[in-house]
């Protein structure tokens, strides 16, 4: 409990104290956000405004994670340590992809394929790794069964090994590319995605002490978790809590920098990795409700325009919508934490409600 802790906080002093550091660097090179000139006129004041500010999230929540282990001398687990790749690996990506639109001033970087290669890459990386590794009870980080709260009887390894392993990478592919683009949509206005993060991971702390307090490795019992490194993935979703806490200091309305694809990309693989390693693969779509509104939201822009040439919203995602329609920029955003936060709540109650009619 101690690493949750101290991961935790230090991650939120590391990105507080270290993103004021990042926007003067970013400003000396003159790396501003690029703004497409099709979106809502209120945001071409944006244009100039660093970027890239993921970095900033991403180092502050691997230095926390860390430091962690060190001050309380435990090793890390397999658990969190294939988390923080997907999280870093993704973050990569879009670190190339924001690098690309600064240095050559325009609206798209990595082409589609080359964006959806590399998160592919780092993807089925993860996934081979996440079926290695059994610890002493023979438990692996991830298992090929698709999971809610804890694991279903859907089993992906009914077509054998080989053809098990292959459709758990197509799943967990599916998860990483639908968590992380779905972050990268929702970070459209000042603070909105830092936020809405906040409380996802936030959840995640929860569902990892919990499952660490009910474990079947040291509290066996009917309904206890299979959850291979339960407390490991509470210190790395704390490390990634405290980490947008302290950047939302700086990207809160009028932000003074932007995470880019760089934390965008980076924080929706770290949820999908807790979804994974966690046993919550098919709950997540409850607790980060709001990424998925939003995605669902440019699903059925292109949709409609595509069958009827008639659109659904004004603009896609959701947020420019009501943006359009006449909300304030920071109204948007306060009210989509609103959501962010019940659907993270509605979440953690159908998880605690699954434990309280299964044990009574």
């Amino acid at each position: 409990m101690k690493a949750v802790l101290i991961a935790g906080g230090l991650s939120l002093v590391l990105a507080l104290l270290g993103t004021p550091l990042f926007i003067t660097f970013l400003v000396r090179r003159s790396y501003g956000q690029f703004i497409r000139d099709d979106g809502p006129t209120s945001h071409h004041t944006k244009r100039g405004t660093p970027t890239m500010g993921g970095a900033v999230i991403v180092g502050a929540l691997l230095l926390a994670y860390f430091a962690s282990h060190l001050f309380t001398l435990t090793l890390p687990s397999a658990s969190g340590l294939l988390v923080l790749f997907l999280a870093t690996g993704l973050g990569v990506i879009g670190f190339l992809d924001d690098f690309i639109k600064i240095t050559r001033q325009r609206s798209l970087g990595l082409r589609s394929k080359q964006k959806l290669a590399g998160q592919g890459l780092v993807g089925v990386v993860f996934a081979l790794l996440a079926l290695q590794f059994r610890n002493d009870s023979g438990r692996t980080p991830a298992v090929p069964f698709i999971s809610t709260v804890r694991d279903t009887h859907v089993n992906l390894a009914f077509a054998g090994t080989i053809g098990g392993v292959i459709l758990f990478i197509l799943w967990a592919n599916l998860m990483i590319s639908a968590t992380s683009n779905g972050v990268n949509l929702t970070d459209g206005l000042d603070g909105l995605a830092a936020g809405a993060s906040t409380m996802v991971l936030g959840a995640y702390v929860l569902i990892g002490i919990w499952t660490a307090n009910q474990n079947c490795q040291t509290n066996p019992g009917p309904k206890c978790y299979e959850v291979r490194d339960s407390l490991d993935l509470a210190v790395v979703a704390a490390a990634g809590m405290g980490a947008c806490f302290g950047f939302l200091w700086w990207n809160a309305s009028p932000a003074q920098i932007f995470m880019g694809d760089t934390g965008s990309l980076a924080l929706g693989g770290m949820v999908a990795g807790l979804a994974i390693c966690t046993r919550t693969e098919l709950l997540v779509i409850v607790l980060a409700g709001l990424f998925v509104l939003e995605t669902l939201s440019v699903i059925a822009q292109v949709t409609s325009f595509k069958l009827t040439r008639k659109r659904v919203l004004r603009m896609a995602p959701l947020h420019h919508h009501f943006e359009l329609v006449g909300w304030h920029e920071i109204t948007v955003v306060i009210r989509f934490w609103i959501i962010a936060g019940l659907c993270a709540a509605v979440g953690l109650g159908i998880f605690y409600a699954e434990w309280v009619v299964g044990t009574s």
